[in-house]
C-alpha cells in the first residue's frame, strides 16, 4: 500500500501560533511544500495566503501534488457570504481542495437550516470548479450523537442535490487540529469518533485529521474505510516513525 496517496501534509499555523516571525513562518511553509513534492505526498493543507505561492512550487517542480486550503478556519462562525468569498478566493488561486469549517456551533444550537444551507452552496461552488469539497465537524465539540446527526445531514444534502459521480469529491473530515480541550483530551481523530463518520457520512468519504502520528495509526484508519489521513507528521508516518505532533 503506498500510504503517501492517503497523506494530506498539513501546516495550518499562523507565525504567533508558532512563535515565529512572518518571515520565519513562510520559510517553514516553504520547506513543508518541498518536502511533500518531495516525499510525493497526496497534497500540502496550507492556509489560502499561501496557495499561490505552492501551486508555483509544484509547476516548477513538475510535481502532481495538490494544494489544499482551509475556509472559514478555525472557528466555521463566519457567514455564509463570508464563507463563499474566501472559497472564491481559494479558487482563483489554484487550490484544488477546499475544507470548510462546518459551523458546528450552529448545529449544536439547533440552527438546521443555516447549516444545511451553507453545506449546500459551499459544496456547489467547489463541484462546479471540479474541487474536491471536505466539511469540517471538529469531532472533540460533539457528542457522538451529535457526530451521527452533523454526518448525516452533511451527507442528506450532499445526496439530495448532486449526482452519483460527484459524492467522491465530498468528504466529511473530523477535525480542525485548533479545537481547545478540556483535560487534555484529544481534539482530533479517534477512532471510535471515525468509525461513526464512516458509518453515518457513507457514501461520502472521511478524512481523520488530528492525531493520526503513526504508520500503523494511519494503516488502521486506512483499512478502517478512511480515504484521507490529514497530519503534520506525514513524512514521519511514511517513514514508520512516530511523531511527536499532535495534529
Amino acid at each position: 500500500m503506498n500510504v503517501k496517496q492517503y497523506l494530506d501534509s498539513t501546516y495550518l499555523k499562523t507565525a504567533p501560533q508558532a512563535g515565529l516571525s512572518e518571515a520565519e513562518n513562510i520559510v517553514v511553509v516553504k520547506n513543508a511544500i518541498t518536502e511533500a513534492i518531495q516525499e510525493e505526498f497526496k497534497l500540502i493543507m496550507i492556509r489560502p495566503e499561501f496557495v499561490v505561492m505552492a501551486k508555483e512550487m509544484i509547476v516548477k517542480a513538475n510535481s502532481a501534488l495538490l494544494v489544499g486550503t482551509v475556509i472559514d478556519f478555525p472557528e466555521g462562525k463566519s457567514s455564509l457570504e463570508t464563507k463563499i468569498k474566501e472559497a472564491n478566493e481559494a479558487i482563483a488561486n489554484g487550490a484544488d481542495d477546499l475544507d470548510f469549517v462546518c459551523n458546528y456551533e450552529a448545529f449544536k444550537n439547533g440552527e438546521l437550516d443555516l447549516v444545511k444551507q451553507e453545506i449546500l452552496i459551499g459544496t456547489q461552488i467547489g463541484l462546479a470548479h471540479n474541487k474536491t469539497v471536505k466539511w469540517i465537524i471538529e469531532v472533540a465539540s460533539l457528542t457522538d450523537k451529535e457526530i451521527i446527526q452533523l454526518s448525516a445531514l452533511i451527507k442528506n444534502v450532499v445526496v439530495s442535490h448532486f449526482d452519483e459521480e460527484e459524492f467522491s469529491s465530498v468528504f466529511v473530515k473530523s477535525s480542525t487540529g485548533f479545537y481547545k480541550t478540556e483535560n487534555n483530551l484529544p481534539n482530533g481523530a479517534t477512532f471510535p469518533a471515525i468509525i461513526i463518520m464512516l458509518e453515518n457520512a457513507s457514501p461520502l468519504s472521511v478524512k481523520a485529521a488530528g492525531g493520526v502520528r503513526s504508520y500503523d495509526e494511519a494503516l488502521e484508519m486506512i483499512n478502517l474505510g478512511v480515504q484521507r489521513i490529514g497530519t503534520s507528521a506525514a513524512k514521519a508516518i511514511a517513514n514508520g516513525q512516530i511523531s511527536p505532533n499532535q495534529y
